[in-house]
């Protein structure tokens, strides 16, 4: 009987290094389904009710300016 993991394996040795890498992400999230789908919808929540707050008024923002000075001098 054929090894058809060692015959996928060395099919995708041939692929490019692109391809092989998004190959090993699509294998990756077949282990991982259910665990990636809930973060992934835990954070389109937490996203939502940030946006929200932003929005709201409710969040204190900071110029970009400001927060990489602020960066530089604290870790120079």
């Amino acid at each position: 009987m054929p090894d058809l993991v060692a015959e996928l394996a060395g099919q995708a040795r041939r692929l490019p290094v692109e391809e092989r890498s998004r190959l090993v992400d699509l294998l990756l999230e077949t282990l991982h389904e259910s665990p990636i789908a809930e973060v992934e919808a835990a954070w389109a929540k937490e996203i939502e009710r940030r946006v929200a707050a932003y929005e709201r008024g409710e969040v204190e923002t900071f110029d970009a300016a400001d927060v990489f000075a602020e960066a530089r001098h604290i870790a120079p």
